[in-house]
């Protein structure tokens, strides 16, 4: 005697997670003095732009440590946004970069 398959249980209807608004803040356009501007263009970007040009740049140019990633080591470009400093943290980075817009 062969058993009936099993009904496959209904799944439970699921909660629908609220849509998250981005940040204003994030979202609107600086504009970045001259420094930054070497690396990212003379136009106003929001930060997360900002945030993608610097690393697209750091990649490009293979400036982050190979075995500590987390370690970005600046050429000439990025050493006057970094303040002199010849290796930052990627965390210190995003620091160091917002005192590089134009207020």
């Amino acid at each position: 005697m062969a058993k009936a398959p099993a009904k496959a249980a209904k799944p439970a209807a699921k909660e629908k997670a609220p849509v998250r608004k981005p940040n204003a803040a994030f979202m609107k356009p600086l504009q970045p003095d001259e420094a930054l501007a070497k690396v990212v263009g003379d136009k106003p970007l929001p930060r997360t732009e900002v945030t993608k040009k610097i690393w697209a740049y750091i990649k490009k140019h293979k400036l982050q440590d190979p075995e500590k990633k987390k370690m970005i080591r600046a050429d000439e470009k990025l050493l006057p946004i970094f303040g002199g400093k010849k290796v930052v943290d990627m965390f210190e980075m995003t620091k160091l970069i917002g005192a590089h817009f134009v207020k």
